[in-house]
């Protein structure tokens, strides 16, 4: 029996990247899914779930549109009869841009997505999750919101805020056997880090990509799946309001010089 046998699961952001591997991975491991993206990607994501004989909807959605989010929660209410985990996992990267040339604006619209996004996944999920008597919420936090200068300021500044949402809303949660965690990424190899990817291609420099950490090299979309895969089971039945680094080790210290003490 697969570890989410059974489970109706929710994951955003899964057109690409992280979301789409977790969706191959929950529904590989038993979980009814409603896949959901902004962008037609869903499609083809939901397309390669069945392929391998799982169960899958798409739901084209704004994940950080309230409406939205009402939306697709209830369409996994009718569909699977229950709610037994959300991954809130859209998200987008902000790019690095100068502080004196960031706007309102470009915060406003990072802050909608990274953080207002999990926000409305946690408080629309809560009351099915509260009333079935359990559940669990898994958020896409980052390693930039746990140390800084590893990504640009709204970028940062949202992901610290996922995690805050996420200890926060442990306590909110006590005694309901509803858990919420965060899992956040280190520099994992997706369509968000497209352009660190290619700019090191076109300077020679690929190499380098990932020296930092101990394990000298980028992630892999899958590597965070399995985390998620993890927190969303019943293995994880006592994780609770926690914040995991999946980064090769990245926070773990300062940077790796890759030479002996």
């Amino acid at each position: 029996m697969g570890r989410l046998e059974g489970k109706s699961v929710i994951i955003t952001g899964a057109g690409s990247g992280i979301g789409r591997a977790a969706s191959l991975l929950f529904t590989r491991e038993g979980a009814k899914l409603i896949a959901v993206d902004k962008t037609e990607g869903v499609k083809e994501t939901v397309e390669q779930v069945r392929k391998a004989g799982g169960t899958a909807e798409a739901v084209i959605a704004d994940a950080g549109l309230e409406d939205d989010v009402k939306g697709f929660i209830a369409k996994a209410i009718s569909a699977y009869g229950k709610l037994d985990s959300i991954w809130a996992n859209a998200g987008i990267g902000g790019g690095l841009v100068p502080l004196a040339d960031q706007t309102p604006e470009h915060w406003q619209e990072v802050l909608r997505v990274n953080l207002i996004g999990p926000f409305l996944a946690v408080k629309h999920s809560i009351p099915h999750m509260v009333k079935q008597g359990h559940g669990s919420i898994v958020c896409t936090a980052s390693v930039a919101g746990l140390k800084a200068n590893a990504s640009g300021h709204p970028y940062a500044a949202s992901k610290a805020g996922v995690i805050s949402l996420v200890q926060t809303t442990a306590y909110s949660l006590s005694g309901t056997n509803v858990r919420i965690n965060a899992v956040c990424p280190g520099l994992i190899e997706t369509g968000m880090t497209k352009p660190i990817f290619d700019g090191a291609k076109e300077r020679g420099t690929e190499s380098k990509i990932g020296q930092l950490n101990p394990l000298k090299r980028p992630g892999q979309p899958h590597e965070l799946a399995a985390m998620g895969l993890f927190l969303a089971s019943d293995e994880a039945s006592y994780v609770n309001g926690q914040a995991f680094p999946v980064d090769g080790g990245l926070t773990a210290s300062m940077p790796y010089a890759g030479k002996p003490i």
